[in-house]
């Protein structure tokens, strides 16, 4: 019973950060999208029908889903005036380190030195436009002190560690990039271009990042429609 007492404290405490943190950057963002997913972290269960599975993968889509919950913002939505989210974030609804995080494709996988909550696969062939490179982005994978979830197969400094999609790469974590700051419990995961050399672009500028509809089978682009919840068809 105490067990279960914490899980939902965690749980109504990460809803208020989340709350928090995007009312204070964006006061105006009281939206249906906002309160869906405070509904969530308050109550995953009664909304299972908007969870999403990792591995899953919808219909003819190259990549699966690389984490469970619910994606509560999508690519292009704007928390504050001026900014345009570059990814999806996925929220498993539960505490830091229980959910995990897998590769969505086959590809290279590189973890930065300083990088706690970080890794970026890299795909040689963009499997909608062959021969181009691109890479897959994958963020908040620590706790809010900073200590990593990644998986210790991807120590700090690793490069061009071949994983196949469907490899554990860590778990969710609450990281911002500031310790005691957190962001609430979730995956942020971006498509990424190359540099043109061999690398990647900056994943803060959403110019460098592609819009990851098509890579995952369902409309994640806000400006073009896109709205939560976002399940696969059936």
């Amino acid at each position: 019973m105490k067990h279960v007492f914490i899980i939902l404290a965690s749980a109504a405490l990460v809803a208020v950060i989340v709350g928090v943190y995007f009312l204070w950057f964006n006061p105006s963002e009281v939206s249906p999208r906002t309160r869906a997913l405070l509904a969530w972290l308050r109550n995953p269960a009664a909304h299972a029908d908007w969870r999403i599975e990792a591995g899953q993968r919808c219909a003819d889509a190259p990549f699966s889903m690389p984490t469970s919950g619910y994606i509560g913002f999508l690519w292009d939505d704007s928390f504050r005036p001026g900014h345009r989210h570059q990814g999806i974030d996925i929220f498993g609804g539960s505490e830091a380190g229980s959910v995990p995080v897998y590769a969505a494709y086959d590809g290279y996988l590189t973890r930065l030195p300083d990088w706690k909550s970080t890794v970026i696969v890299r795909i040689p062939s963009d499997p909608f436009n062959p021969g181009t490179q691109i890479w897959t982005y994958y963020t908040h994978m620590a706790y809010q002190s900073g200590e990593s979830l990644i998986s210790k197969d991807f120590p700090p400094g690793a490069r061009e560690v071949f994983v196949k999609a469907g490899t554990l790469l860590g778990y969710q974590g609450n990281y911002s990039g500031t310790p005691g700051n957190p962001t609430g419990v979730h995956l942020h995961f971006s498509v990424l271009k190359d540099n043109g050399s061999g690398g990647f672009l900056n994943e803060l500028e959403i110019g460098n990042t592609l819009d990851p509809s098509p890579y995952l089978g369902m409309l994640l682009n806000s400006k073009a429609g896109g709205v939560t919840p976002v399940v696969c068809a059936p």
